[in-house]
């Protein structure tokens, strides 16, 4: 059998799961492996820059499943600092140029893997390149701040700014009040955390204030002021400026597509790259995309998404490296679960949210109740917020979000089962849960959702 070239585009959680997993069901006389990072960190955690930017866990070297000599001793090529500029596909090869001695190359390849993840959303502001505003999406921009706020004025009365409240922002806003700073949060939406209704989204914002975090929403920010030394000052938006030592991006991410693109790859609605269940590019029987580049199919609402989240992005490299080895596999799609944190605050979603059901045209119902993380009477039983929504009509389980303290969050896994197994609220009021008083009420908070849920449903 000819020796086959597989050439990795993206060397994190999808690139490198899907080269391992390859290297692992094809040795190196039947499979070169060659992959580029242009970054200087392969394999790590992107989740984790909160926590090492909050003094929580220790970084970077702490945050790297696997190293570039690790990967190397296991056959695979890895390249760092190396950029791919070009794809033919017509021609099966990459261009890649070395970032630090500028030398370019093509790069034939058999198979193709595009793993180019997802880039911060970045608006073009005034100011928004100055010295003290950054990014959160790779280790190299998390120890670009980390080294930032060891530069930044001495507490207290160190001032913070942070942009968006989507996940990253309120996870931002945790780790810089850890670091002693006064934090701000700016929101152009209602209430924070868009990615739960409004509902939910303004019980997120009581407790980021109840934390001393200034939540400012319906504000739009229009510029970034600088100094004399041309570091950030302060953020401007249409009816004030909030001074500022440092502000970080947290509006989001967009796939990293602009490659692919160029190349004529097909993408989705969001610029995600679309492909098959194998993770194959359409169109394409030999290229193959996973992680927070490509959109995937949403089995809740039945069409493709954009959802940027690790945990995917290894599945998605799995899939193709068993593929791309000979193998079969699938990925599925997703139901859209989610869980953070801002200090003791967890926040949790599955599912649709109330827009986008509608968006898709579905009727639904809705359940909102108030529940304990235990039984009331046990010591430290936390409050919790469980809100449903139920297809009207038939009662199929469209979405939960959950926000509370401790215990929370982690109960929204057993509405992601029940939304993949496309189970009814009805049917959920009868799961056998586990029950003792340590862990949870009699009746767990998810089925006390379900039961009221399964009753609005009744009612027609």
């Amino acid at each position: 059998m000819a020796q086959r070239r597989l050439v990795v585009i993206g060397g994190d959680a999808a690139g490198m799961s899907a080269a391992s997993r390859a290297r692992r069901l094809k040795d190196p006389g039947q499979l070169t492996i060659t992959a580029f990072e242009r970054g200087r960190f392969a394999s790590y955690s992107a989740c984790g820059i909160p926590y090492w930017a909050g003094g929580v866990v220790d970084g970077p070297d702490a945050l790297i499943a696997r190293t570039p000599e690790a990967h190397r001793e296991r056959g695979i090529d890895l390249r760092m600092r190396t950029e791919v500029t070009d794809i033919d596909v017509a021609g099966q090869r990459v261009r890649a140029r070395d970032l630090t001695s500028g030398r370019e190359a093509w790069h034939g390849f058999d198979d193709l893997v595009v793993a180019t993840g997802a880039r911060p959303v970045r608006p073009p502001l005034e100011g928004i390149d100055a010295p003290g505003v950054y990014g959160v999406q790779t280790l190299d921009d998390g120890q670009a701040l980390l080294d930032g706020l060891r530069q930044a004025p001495g507490a207290p009365g160190r001032r913070a700014v942070v942009i968006g409240a989507g996940y990253i922002g309120v996870e931002m806003a945790e780790a810089l009040r850890r670091r002693e700073y006064e934090v701000t949060v700016l929101e152009r939406s209602a209430q924070p955390m868009s990615t739960l209704d409004p509902d939910m989204g303004a019980l997120v914002r009581e407790a980021m204030s109840g934390m001393g975090i200034d939540v400012v929403t319906d504000t739009a920010v229009t510029g970034i002021r600088t100094g004399r030394d041309g570091r950030v000052a302060a953020v401007a938006t249409d009816d004030r400026e909030f001074p500022a030592d440092v502000v970080v991006l947290g509006l989001g991410v967009r796939p990293e597509t602009g490659l692919a693109d160029a190349a004529g790859l097909p993408l989705g609605e969001s610029g995600g790259l679309l492909t098959d269940l194998a993770m194959r590019v359409r169109g394409h029987d030999n290229i193959w995309a996973g992680g927070d580049c490509v959109e995937v199919l949403d089995l809740v609402s039945g069409r493709t998404r954009h959802v940027a989240l690790g945990t995917h992005a290894n599945k998605h490299g799995q899939v193709i490296g068993t593929n791309v080895g000979g193998g079969y596999a699938t990925f599925p799609g997703v139901v859209g679960t989610a869980v953070s944190k801002v200090c003791d605050l967890e926040i949790a979603r599955t599912g649709l949210l109330e827009a986008q059901a509608t968006a898709v045209g579905l009727r639904f119902v809705t359940a909102t109740i108030e529940s304990t993380s235990r039984a009331g009477y046990y010591p430290q039983a936390r409050p919790m917020t469980v809100k449903m929504l139920a297809e009207r009509g038939t009662g199929r389980l469209l979405g939960v979000q959950i926000v509370g303290r401790e215990g929370a969050a982690k109960r929204v896994d057993v509405a992601a089962v029940a939304l993949t197994a496309r189970m009814t609220v009805d049917h959920m009021t009868a799961l056998d849960l586990g029950y003792a008083p340590p862990f949870s009420p009699v009746w767990d908070p998810i089925l006390v959702a379900a039961r009221k849920a399964s009753a609005t449903v009744a009612e027609g």
